[in-house]
């Protein structure tokens, strides 16, 4: 049995007329060649790959095109927020230790139920039981009988909700009427273990005092939504910017011609065509399929807290010169025993401290930087001081300082 044939593996080889040159393709035992002596067939299939192989080459697909629908959402189609007023039970003793808004909210849950404990309410006990907060997101078109997620919060002093079961809790729209339900078993990523106090020790993984439920709440009334006013979709950017605004309607008039129309940095309306309002979700589906570019503005992200740095492509540094320094404050504090001479009346011991302050101011040479026109060239040059990402922190704000930052500068 024959071994199975390998992958063909194309090559330029010159053959022995300098003016000649062969494309092989070698699949079996069988040679496709295509040369000038060869015939006008292959010839001119030669030819033809040749020339689709330029247009490849030469227009490739942009990989910076993204669909209209997701840099942009549709005006009227919105969440809408819920949250309610609930209780959690069966915490094997990590609830909430009796306080008094606990214990009437379980005198009324058994109420309902026909017990009647109102005159007994400091004597219920709540430590399997903690008062939460529960808040969900419905989306727009949410049909009654579809599922929505809900987050769990503890309100109390409870110590974990790990384990325990959300009890029916109506959740309220800022009207105060109830669009959902939720209830179910409530799902903590964290946990606490140990005994706490004095002389325990306890080991305490994120945060076990909040959950979640997915698909915890059943939508019982739809929100009314309307997003088609006089024939018009209006689109609002999640970025504003009055270039994108613009290429995006720009876009939508390629496709739909003479329709789209931007109002200002974060709106785009769209007249829809005569004959689609009959058919709303097809124009719409259309409407978001629409391949654009988008404008990224020049912008530089400083999160001091995490140490985090994040630039755009489109960042400018005009010719500067930097210097970073870094000083080093060092105070050291020793206890010091004094003790009388000895044999010495009315001498007594003495703990005193003496303090020792270093400081130290690293040599920084002046290092000039020509321009900087792309954000790699910004990340070379600034890997090459080798500083730390608190330096460049500093840096980066120096340059905004001395105008030679042509890019927005985000401290947060």
């Amino acid at each position: 049995m024959s071994p199975a044939p390998r992958n063909p593996s194309p090559h330029l080889r010159p053959l022995p007329n300098a003016c000649e040159w062969r494309l092989a393709l070698k699949p079996r035992n069988n040679q496709l060649a295509c040369s000038a002596a060869g015939t006008k067939i292959n010839f001119y299939r030669c030819i033809v790959l040749f020339v689709l192989a330029l247009l490849m080459v030469s227009y490739p697909a942009s990989a910076d095109d993204v669909r209209v629908g997701d840099i942009s959402t549709i005006v009227g189609a919105r969440d809408n927020q819920l949250n309610g007023f609930g209780l959690v039970v069966g915490l094997a003793g990590d609830g909430d230790k009796d306080p008094v808004y606990t214990q009437q909210t379980i005198a009324n849950m058994l109420q309902r139920y026909g017990l009647n404990v109102q005159s007994l309410v400091t004597q219920i006990s709540s430590k399997n039981v903690a008062v939460v907060i529960v808040t969900a997101d419905i989306p727009a078109f949410a049909k009654p009988g579809s599922r929505i997620d809900v987050q769990i919060a503890s309100m109390g002093d409870a110590k974990s909700l790990q384990g325990g079961v959300l009890l029916q809790t109506p959740l309220l729209g800022a009207d105060n009427k109830v669009y959902a339900v939720a209830q179910g078993p409530v799902a903590v990523g964290g946990f606490t273990v140990g005994t706490g106090g004095g002389g325990g020790a306890s080991v305490t993984k994120n945060f076990p005092t909040v959950g979640q439920i997915i698909g915890g709440a059943i939508v019982e009334k739809e929100i009314p939504t309307t997003i088609v006013y006089n024939n018009d979709v209006e689109l609002a950017l999640r970025d504003p910017s009055f270039i994108s605004a613009a290429l995006m309607a720009d876009a939508i008039n390629e496709v739909f011609t003479n329709s789209a129309l931007a109002l200002d940095s974060t709106s785009v309306k769209v007249h829809m065509p005569e004959g689609s309002e009959n058919d709303l979700v097809d124009f719409i589906a259309r409407l978001e399929d629409i391949e654009m570019s988008p404008d990224v503005p020049a912008r530089v992200i400083i999160n001091e807290r995490t140490g985090i740095i994040v630039a755009t492509a489109n960042i400018h540094i005009s010719s500067c010169a930097v210097a970073c320094g870094n000083i080093t404050i060092n105070i050291t504090s020793t206890p010091i025993v004094s003790q009388p001479a000895p044999f010495s009346r009315g001498g007594k011991t003495v703990v005193t401290s003496q303090t020792t302050t270093e400081v130290t101011e690293n040599k920084a040479s002046l290092v000039p930087l020509p321009e900087l026109p792309t954000v790699e060239q910004v990340a070379s040059a600034l890997n090459s001081l080798g500083v730390t990402p608190r330096d460049m922190m500093a840096i980066f704000q120096a340059m905004k300082q001395a105008g030679a930052l042509q890019a927005e500068l985000d401290v947060r």
